[in-house]
């Protein structure tokens, strides 16, 4: 069953198109990664899903996006954000509040806890989804900034699944950390989505090859191929995908 549909989207930056056209159907409960070369439009995609992509005034979107069956671009923006989180590239927490606070604004600024006990039991619950409570729970007052970097992104996975979101999207999420905080990472992407969908953008073949279901490579703001990670990289059908899986097109 697919989370999220995409109908012949298009996204234009002025008069630079980005995206030219993508269908694409995201199954429930699995992890689909976005892989292609730079400039292909992966991460434009997932700022369309969120619609964070109206943040960018000079940016044009058509096209269809479905959650659930329902449209996108006809739901209040804030109740999207808090069912559809995103994390980044550079890990961001803000780095003068405390471990606890970085995980607990969302919650409070939004409104979503009525009690200081209920507060705590989310923030708890994120940071153990996020596989980091063993490693702060005496420190939690801390500021985050004084955090490794791959704590400091599986924080910003924490503060996202404080929402007990049912997609995350994740932009090159291990792209500035060390093999074993990347290990992490993908280890904890292949537990959370026992509980909801995950759309990862890699410029990395070898990491979709490990822990995604199925990848779309992109290639100049369109899909050239969709299909099973298996099928992607032991048969792909296109010419273009088999060069960029196997490391002859950047």
């Amino acid at each position: 069953m697919a989370k999220v549909e995409i109908r012949d989207l298009r996204v234009a930056f002025g008069a630079s198109p980005v995206i030219t056209g993508v269908n694409l159907s995201i199954p429930e409960k699995s992890i689909t990664a976005l892989m292609g070369p730079s400039g292909s439009g992966k991460s434009t995609i997932l700022r369309v899903l969120n619609r964070l992509i109206e943040l960018y005034p000079e940016a044009k979107v058509s096209g269809e996006v479905f959650l659930d069956g329902q449209d996108i671009f006809k739901m209040d923006p804030l109740v999207l954000r808090r069912r559809v989180q995103m994390i980044f590239q550079i890990p961001n927490p803000i780095s003068n509040l405390s471990i606890f606070e970085n995980v607990a604004l969302g919650l409070k600024l939004n409104r979503l806890v009525r009690s200081r006990k209920e507060l705590y039991e989310r923030v708890r619950s994120a940071l153990e989804k996020a596989q980091l409570w063993d490693e702060v729970k005496d420190r939690l007052n801390m500021p985050a900034g004084k955090l490794s970097g791959g704590q400091q992104q599986r924080l910003c996975v924490a503060r996202a699944l404080a929402f007990e979101p049912e997609v995350l999207l994740a932009d090159e999420p291990t792209a500035n950390l060390d093999p074993e905080n990347t290990a992490k990472v993908e280890a904890l992407f292949l537990e959370l989505k026992k509980d909801m969908t995950i759309v990862l953008v890699t410029h990395y073949p070898p990491q979709a090859a490990r822990i995604s279901d199925y990848v779309a490579f992109l290639y100049k703001g369109q899909i050239v191929e969709w299909g099973p990670t298996r099928d992607i990289f032991t048969k792909p059908r296109h010419e273009l995908t088999e060069k960029y899986v196997t490391g002859r097109l950047y």
